[in-house]
Order: C-alpha cells, then structure tokens, then sequence
C-alpha cells in the first residue's frame, strides 16, 4: 500500500536491538547508516523524526565481554552504561554524515506516568525538534529496576508518541505487518493490509505474550497500537530486515497500519474535555474571552484573577469575570507563578519569575472551550 511520508508532521520510529546489533559481530553499521538515510528522505519530505532505540545492554555486553546469558539485574545496568555511549555515538556519527544532531533522551516509567516529568520530557524532546536534532530514546535501563520499567520498547515508543503528538508511529520488527497466523506453519495466514478497530478477534490472533504464538511480539505490538490510536497517533508494523526499511515502507512495502480515528490535538482535547477533577480556575477578561473564541493561546495578560493550589500540568477551570465557565486547559504555569504574572505582558514573564519559559499561559493546543466540547459530544454521539 503506497502512503506519502509528507502526510506526516511527526513520526516516531522504533528500532529492536536485533536489527541494530549482532551478538557475534556487534553493531549493523551499514544497516545504521541505510535508517540514517531514511531518516535524512523524511526530513527532507518535511517530517520531524523520532527515533526509540532498543541496542544499549547489547552493546554494552558485548563491549565488556560478559556471557550470553540471561544477565543479573546489576549486568543488565552495567551493560546499559556502557553501551548507551556507544549507541549515542553510533547515531551521532551515522547523522552527523546529513549534518543533524542526535540529543539522546533516557526515560524511566515515570517520566510519562508522572504529569510534571510527562511535561518536562515532552518540552525537552519538542526543543530539540524546534532546534532541528534528531532526538535518540530510550529506557534508562542504568537505573530501571522491575517495578519501574516499560518491560519492552513497543509501549515506550507508544507512550513517546502520544508523549509529543506524532502523527505516526513506525514499528520495524522482524515481521512485516500483522498476520492472522504464524506465516511458514499456518498456510492460511493472511496479513493485514490495514486495522481500524482492534477487536476481540485480533487481540486472540496475536497469541499470548511469551509463547511461539505472539508471533514476534504482536501482543506487546497491539498494547503499543492501543495506547497510540486512542491519542489520535496511527501506527504502522513493518519489517527492518533490510536496509532502507523506512524507504521501503514509503515505496508500497510490505505492513500492515493501524488506522487511529482523529487527530493527537483531538485526542488531547477530548482527554482534557473529560477530566473531572479541577485544580482550580482562572478568570479572563472580555478580550481575552474573544481571543480565545478565536483560536489564539490564553496569554497573561488577559487573566484577573488565579484561584485554587495547582500546579503546572494541571486542568483547570477558565471562567469570565461573570463567572460563565468558558472551558478548560493544561496550565503552563503552577498556580504561584500564575498569580505573579497575571495582568502581565508575555514579555516580562523573564524578569518577574526569572525564567525563561512559554509566553501562553495554556495554549491553544492544551484548551477546550465549551463550545467545542459539545461539538466534540455531538461527533461521539
């Protein structure tokens, strides 16, 4: 199925360890420098990449010579730290050859569990998009225990993905697409060109995780489907076998995609729309009301008044100096600081707060008016 990488603003692409690294011979450079092509061929077709990248503990493993075995928690660390420098530095150079930067990002669970850490990685990571480098992710496997690891990079991609609104997720996997059986033992296994819903009767043909019926993992591959299409990311299994694999993909290659049914801004706004529990409110003036009913970011400027104890990240109320509630929004600002920059031009947030940060104090992105939160009810209905 032929699909134009110019349909996609921003495009996370998960990479397996074993694509990327052999246990004999250590890493795929040439099959590194063919991704590092692709990516160069979306960026000039206009998208912003992403890249989550499996490889750091093979690596490392292999460079301190310890045995292929199942590694001890404390080796698995050990590997990790070796290997993130030598994974960060393999990207850096393949990049480095179309003059990008790579910015390597290590997560935890919580970093996208936890709303002030989601917050902080996602405008981490969108920097360096603004500034033009390819962000490098992976787990912070240094560091992660058990209890607060994603286990697999399929869910981490995902949760990357509605992280920072991308408009596509790309799996390379050791199969191309998802089959409705294990393709060499089951001759009527078909592979699906294109999911719009995942279904009862999909999730039973992923197998259980764990066995020879996942066939390559598809159930972690399905939660990871789940969680993007429900933030309005669409996804996309592929095989990374081969080199080029992002330009096969974009040439008709084999794959099977999943269809999400809205937009990542949709998606946020509906969440936002539906949060029952508020932090607080805050009161705008008519001429902020009017910008807002315009599509504009609510600026500090317009704000009389900051009431409740939340804190940045949080839902908030924003209601007229009549008291009409006018809507809700993701707060850019912790209600102290808030109340220090009300009334206040966007130029001067520096100088008051001492840090430089947003201008908006929620912007359009991250707001739902009333009005379009019924539209969004109405669509539902």
């Amino acid at each position: 199925m032929l699909v134009s990488a110019s349909s996609y603003k921003r495009i996370v692409i998960k990479i397996g360890s074993a694509l990327l690294v052999d246990n004999q011979s250590g890493l795929k450079r040439d099959w590194l420098n063919s991704l590092c092509s692709d990516v160069h061929m979306l960026r000039e077709a206009g998208c912003e990449v992403l890249l989550v990248s499996s490889g750091a503990i093979a690596l490392g493993r292999k460079q301190l010579g310890l045995p292929m075995r199942v590694l001890k928690l404390e080796e698995s660390q050990a590997a990790a730290a070796t290997g993130q420098i030598l994974l960060a530095r393999a990207y850096s150079e393949a990049l480095g050859e179309y003059d990008y930067q790579a910015g390597q990002v290590l997560l935890t669970l919580g970093d996208t569990e936890e709303r002030r850490r989601y917050i902080n990685a996602r405008e981490t990571v969108s920097t360096l998009l603004k500034l033009g480098a390819v962000p490098i992710i992976n787990e912070n496997d240094t560091v992660a225990t058990s209890e607060i690891r994603y286990g697999d990079n399929d869910r981490l991609a995902a949760r990357v993905a509605t992280m920072v609104s991308a408009d596509l997720l790309i799996l390379l996997s050791d199969i191309d697409g998802f089959y409705s059986g294990i393709p060499g033992k089951d001759k009527n296994a078909k592979r699906f060109d294109r999911i719009q819903d995942i279904t009862p009767e999909i999730e039973a043909m992923a197998g259980d995780a764990g066995t020879e019926l996942s066939k390559g993992g598809m159930v972690t591959k399905l939660e990871a489907a789940k969680i993007a299409m429900s933030a309005g990311t669409s996804m996309v299994i592929t095989s990374g076998k081969k080199n080029h694999p992002l330009k096969s993909l974009f040439e008709g290659g084999n794959a099977t995609w999943f269809d999400a049914q809205e937009t990542p801004v949709t998606a946020r706004k509906k969440w936002i729309s539906g949060q029952i529990e508020l932090g607080g409110s805050i009161v705008i003036d008519a001429g902020a009301a009017s910008a807002l009913s315009q599509g504009k970011s609510l600026l500090p400027a317009g704000v009389t008044e900051v009431t409740g104890h939340f804190s940045r990240g949080d839902v908030v109320a924003i209601i007229s100096t009549d008291n009409e509630a006018l809507g809700c929004g993701l707060v850019s600002y912790g209600a102290k600081d808030a109340r220090q920059i009300l009334g206040r031009q966007s130029d001067e947030i520096e100088s008051i707060l001492g840090i430089t940060s947003r201008g908006a104090l929620i912007h359009r992105d991250n707001l739902v008016l009333k009005t379009q939160a019924r539209q969004m009810d109405k669509n539902d209905a």
